[in-house]
């Protein structure tokens, strides 16, 4: 008897039934202690919080998946300590700032800033063996409105980076400091939820930019230099005039237009180690970068952004925070404000609090973002042979990171007559 196969007309195919089991690259997400991209964080310096925070009321703060008490001592010494009190266990986040440093609220144990013990009120002459107790602790120093930490392995520990786009101040220039996240799409204090490396990317991709700013989202950034609120081009047609190229401290990535009046406009962002984001102030006249922002993986699903600016006022921050207040005021009018015209945040955090990248299809317009991985993972595996990683000074004089960052136009810094500048 002869089998006559049956063939099904119009059969589905590609439907999500036949989706894999998906999965995300630990080793670039994740920051946890002992893990690839933990312990490549932990060689370099990272901002823990504002200067302010340190203050003589502990404060808990969360550093690469590890919580800690951040303080200052009443002789002016920022402490940064592992939250459990080395006696008992009790969390230092109430504890008493003295003279010397932080007493814990259990039975008085006092730990000075680099976590020896110094006192135990509740033992014979206030402990006879207390020199032999040490409560953990990290390194930390202050720059820029910030206390940056060291939570690596002590024999590696480099020198804190500083950096000459903020240290070079103008006539009547001050530094001012912010921790709202600027970047990430919400003006707030309370760290993001998702992966710090769906940020990361973000600062690399410029593709994002020319759609989703000014397109989907309603020209976000307005038509700073004759673009159009309206779709009159093709992002793909302007893809080429963006280059990206390594650097030793990171990826930076150009791009060069050509003004109606023929002079030719460069814009330079960069990405460098561990997680220095140099993107240009849109309130700013055009010339160097004079806005860091200084990333900190807070775990696996957070992160923070602080925000440091070399100005005369801070009217930067400010109108950043008039635009984020307007926006809550839409979406309190309208709570389906933000599917209509979302922004980095919805873009970023939809991806989930890790993004799947097992799910990718990466494309041409991710050049930026395959340099970054591949910098990341060259990275890692050389801190698996025993070598360094880029970006560290280990010898005084070494320590300051120049950027190339900024809008530049013609090669020169515009007049206040010019223009580009007057529409800034």
């Amino acid at each position: 008897m002869k089998v006559i196969p049956v063939v099904v007309a119009n059969m589905d195919s590609g439907t999500a039934y036949q989706l894999p089991k998906p999965s995300h690259n630990a080793d670039l997400t994740e920051v946890g202690p002992g893990t690839p991209m933990g312990e490549l964080l932990r060689r370099y310096w990272l901002p823990v919080g504002l200067s302010a925070d340190a203050s003589n009321l502990p404060k808990a703060v969360r550093v690469l998946g590890q919580d800690l008490i951040l303080f200052r001592d009443r002789q002016g010494r920022p402490g940064l300590v592992y939250t459990r009190c080395a006696h008992r266990g009790s969390s230092l986040l109430y504890g008493r700032i003295d003279e010397a440093g932080i007493r814990c609220c259990y039975h008085g144990w006092a730990f000075d800033v680099e976590g020896r013990c110094t006192d135990q009120p509740c033992e014979p002459q206030n402990g006879l063996r207390r020199d032999r107790i040490r409560q953990p602790w990290f390194p930390v120093q202050e720059r820029y409105g910030l206390v940056f930490a060291y939570l690596g392995p002590p024999e590696k520990k480099p020198l804190l980076p500083s950096y000459p786009c903020l240290d070079t101040l103008g006539q009547g220039e001050k530094i001012y400091t912010d921790d709202h996240n600027l970047g990430s799409g919400r003006y707030t204090p309370e760290p993001v939820p998702f992966n710090w490396l769906q940020h990361w990317e973000n600062i690399q991709d410029p593709g994002h930019f020319m759609w989703l700013h000014y397109f989907h989202s309603g020209a976000q950034f307005g038509s700073r230099y004759g673009e159009m609120d309206t779709l009159d081009f093709q992002p793909w047609e302007r893809m080429d005039q963006i280059t990206f190229r390594t650097t030793p401290r990171g990826v930076l990535s150009e791009r060069v237009q050509t003004l109606p009046d023929g002079r030719t406009l460069r814009n330079i962002t960069e990405t460098v180690l561990p997680a220095v984001r140099g993107v240009s102030n849109p309130f700013g006249k055009p010339g160097p970068i004079d806005t860091l922002g200084f990333m900190l993986p807070v775990d696996d699903t957070h992160f923070r952004i602080f925000t440091v600016l070399r100005g005369q006022n801070d009217e930067f921050f400010q109108r950043i925070g008039q635009m984020r207040g307007n926006a809550a005021s839409k979406l309190a009018a309208d709570p389906a404000h933000l599917r209509r015209f979302p922004g980095d945040w919805e873009a970023q955090g939809s991806q989930g609090p890790i993004t799947l990248h097992s799910e990718e299809h990466l494309a041409t317009s991710d050049k930026g973002i395959v340099m970054l991985r591949r910098q990341l993972k060259q990275q890692l595996d050389a801190l698996a042979l025993g070598q360094d990683p880029i970006n560290l000074a280990f010898e005084p004089g070494q320590e300051a990171v120049d950027l190339e960052a900024g809008q530049f136009i013609s090669g020169v810094i515009a007049s206040a007559s010019d223009p580009v500048a007057a529409a800034v």
